[in-house]
């Protein structure tokens, strides 16, 4: 038997977007494709979604009652995109909602020879949007991080808590709408949970107790090495950390644009951990 070639898995931090049709499994199968063959020219009417696709910058995956779209460049495309497909749906009797989140995910190819990807940013964009109802845009904390430092879209993100999803695992979902777009009703899930999970979430500069999910922040490295063309360098190692933290379900990670708001300024870590609510920052250098 000829030995297993072994191929290094790499991950890239993608933005998703995870949409799906509310209540597809109860309609008939005749009805079911006619559903999604609407859902699929609401999409392709985005232009949001053209552009990435134009670009050759976007991975589209049917899940059968929807799809997820992996944008590579920004977490403002699928938000975007999510925008353009609400609107598009405002007079429409299909019932659709999405879920947002940014995260590692690994590029796979399937038996046809088509690229596809896989891992815990799909599975996560997945669990946000199932908080949701008909309607809703639902974003991960760390993509409302990262809108949160924009004042375009500050006023559009309203954070609900943490909500429980599968296998008691707890998510921070922010309900995202604008005034004609997405749903501005809480979702039923948010509504219906525990008033103690709800306070138990609250962000507090509090040290984390043991029901809290640890956080981090890892700074942007400065540049000792006297040399401006490193730069590149010493920011590659602060992404590296990020990315291989992100890893780690048990562990929320400050986002890395959000990280890197922080770059080339007199830091104090005091206020790093009161102004994102973390637990730990990281902080370093490169000579």
């Amino acid at each position: 038997m000829a030995p297993e070639i072994k191929r290094e898995v790499t991950l890239e931090i993608v933005h998703v977007l995870f949409l799906d049709i509310v209540g597809y499994s109860k309609a008939l199968t005749d009805e079911q494709q006619q559903l999604v063959d609407r859902l699929n020219q609401v999409v392709r009417g985005s232009e949001e979604f053209r552009e990435a696709a134009d670009a050759d910058r976007l991975i589209k995956i049917p899940t059968g009652d929807g799809m997820a779209l992996i944008f590579y460049n920004s977490p403002e495309q699928p938000v975007n995109c999510a925008l353009e497909i609400s609107r598009s749906l405002k007079n429409s009797s299909l019932p659709v909602r999405m879920g947002v989140h940014s995260g590692p995910v690994s590029a796979v190819t399937d038996l046809n020879d088509r690229t596809s990807a896989a891992g815990v940013g799909i599975n996560i964009a997945q669990r946000i949007m199932d908080c949701g109802d008909t309607g809703h845009i639902l974003l991960s904390q760390r993509v409302a991080e990262d809108l949160q430092q924009y004042s375009r879209w500050r006023p559009h993100l309203h954070d609900l808590g943490e909500v429980e999803v599968k296998h008691g695992e707890r998510v921070h979902v922010f309900n995202f709408y604008t005034d004609d777009a997405g749903n501005s009703d809480p979702p039923k899930k948010v509504v219906g949970a525990k008033p103690s999970h709800r306070e138990a979430s609250a962000p507090s500069t509090k040290k984390i107790g043991k029901t809290q999910r640890p956080s981090i922040c890892v700074l942007p490295f400065a540049n000792m090495s006297g040399d401006a063309e490193q730069e590149y360098f010493s920011d590659g190692i602060s992404e590296d950390i990020i990315t291989d933290l992100s890893k780690i379900s048990a562990l929320h990670v400050v986002s890395r644009n959000t990280a890197f708001t922080f770059k080339e300024k007199a830091v104090d870590i005091g206020q790093v951990v009161s102004q994102l609510k973390v637990s730990h920052v990281v902080e370093g250098s490169v000579r």
